[in-house]
This record gives C-alpha cells, sequence and structure tokens, in this order.
C-alpha cells in the first residue's frame, strides 16, 4: 500500500547549520601557520580598499561560504584598481605589498566571519528576519542589530585574548543608533590551553576551565571559537516578558 510521506518541515535553523558546518571545514591551523608572521601591510587601509563591505555582502545578504582563497580573488576583482593605487601610493614595492595584503585581508576575513555566525545564530533565537547586519551599522559601532518586538538591540561584540591578532574594539560613533546597545563577551583562549589543559598538580589551568564553564561559547574542532543561542536567549526570554 502507498502512502504517502508528507514533506518536512523547513529547518529555520539551516542557514545557522550551513553556515557552522563552514567554518568547520576551515583548516584554521594552516592559515596561521601561513600568514602568522607576515605584517608586512600593518596600515590603516583606506575605506575603498577594507574587506568588510564585501564580507557582509557574500556571507550574510547573499549566504555564498567561500574558501578564504575564492574570497580573496573576489576581493582583488571587486578593487583592483584601488588597491594597486594604494599600493603605489605608499611606495611599498609590489612584490613585498602581495605578499602582506593577503594576510591583512585574512585576519579581517577570520574575524569577521566568526561575528557574522554569531549573527546566524541569533537569527535562529530571535525569528527570520531579525538580524541587520552591514557596513554602516558596523561604522556607527554595532556588529549586527536585531528587531525583535518593536525593541531595537545593538549587538557588539567585545573581544579579549590572552594571544594577539583580535580585532581591536569600534570606537563610538558620533551618530548614535537608536535602540539599546548590548557587549556579549568573546574570550580567546589560546590553543595550548586545550591542548594541555590541566597545570603539573592536575588541576584544570584557569582559562581552560573558565571557558569550559561559559555557556555562551564553544570551541568548534577546528580552533575556531564562537557563539551559542545560550548568548541570545536570555534577552529573548525577558522580552518575551515584558512584552505580555
Amino acid at each position: 500500500m502507498w502512502v504517502q510521506v508528507p514533506p518536512r518541515a523547513p529547518n529555520k535553523n539551516m542557514p545557522l547549520k550551513k553556515f557552522s558546518d563552514f567554518l568547520e571545514s576551515i583548516d584554521l591551523k594552516f592559515y596561521r601557520d601561513k600568514y602568522r608572521l607576515i605584517k608586512i601591510v600593518e596600515m590603516d587601509l583606506p575605506k575603498e580598499i577594507q574587506a568588510i563591505d564585501l564580507l557582509y555582502k557574500i556571507y550574510w545578504n547573499q549566504k555564498e561560504f567561500l574558501s578564504f582563497e575564492k574570497f580573496y580573488k573576489e576581493y582583488l576583482k571587486e578593487y583592483n584598481r584601488n588597491v594597486k593605487n594604494f599600493q603605489e601610493k605608499t611606495g611599498m614595492c609590489e612584490k613585498c605589498f602581495y605578499k602582506g595584503l593577503p594576510a591583512r585581508i585574512y585576519r579581517t576575513w577570520a574575524s569577521i566571519i566568526t561575528q557574522i555566525h554569531a549573527g546566524y545564530v541569533a537569527e535562529s533565537v530571535f525569528g527570520k528576519n531579525t538580524v541587520t547586519m552591514s557596513c554602516e551599522l558596523d561604522h556607527k559601532g554595532a556588529d549586527f542589530q536585531v528587531r525583535y518586538k518593536n525593541k531595537i538591540l545593538n549587538y557588539q561584540v567585545k573581544k579579549k585574548s590572552l594571544g594577539r591578532e583580535v580585532r581591536q574594539e569600534k570606537p563610538k560613533s558620533k551618530n548614535q543608533l537608536p535602540g539599546e546597545f548590548i557587549d556579549i563577551r568573546y574570550e580567546v583562549p589560546s590553543s595550548d590551553y586545550f591542548e594541555n589543559p590541566k597545570r603539573k598538580d592536575g588541576k584544570y589551568k584557569l582559562p581552560y576551565e573558565r571557558f569550559q564553564n561559559n555557556k555562551e561559547l564553544k570551541r568548534l574542532l577546528n580552533g575556531f571559537v564562537v557563539f551559542t543561542p545560550y548568548a541570545f536567549e536570555e534577552k529573548k526570554r525577558e522580552l518575551d516578558k515584558t512584552s505580555k
């Protein structure tokens, strides 16, 4: 007897699942080893060659989860003339500049895609189309914005690390955004704490123990540290209660 099987309900967390799988597929150690010591292009980049706008466009708006190599090709295609003009303006030799540039763009890429992941996590908690992320918001001091129950929440990712290469906090903008500003803490212990978590006396090292007890963060197998839904659930419960 033939029985019709009802179609599966769409998974509201599908973008988050796909993006999480994408993050886990990245060979983070390979990139760190490749770019860690390359610090040639460390000056401030002019707005017209910054990668942030393109990152939001591809990974958030278009939901195309490109490898770093493919993203860098898109970056050069998009900003080729401006990048060349900047290289000539700095007086840096072309070979040195184009050796240092991918390392510089990689550090921005790795930082922003973890931030974008937080946006997908927030959307899985607050609901579809509740989260906005853009270069304009970034310049005004919000990593992403949530609109829920007629409330505006401006989330800022405050990063601290026992290592280096952590993106600095955004300066406060003169054009203050409407709504409430909420800081979410992003602690990135060195990989050494996960490879050797215990002290000589057998007790866990404090940074490792503190991270393990933090319900808002988790570490993927490849080393990426990401936010969990717990980071946003308490605020959602608060708004749900007050809106009744």
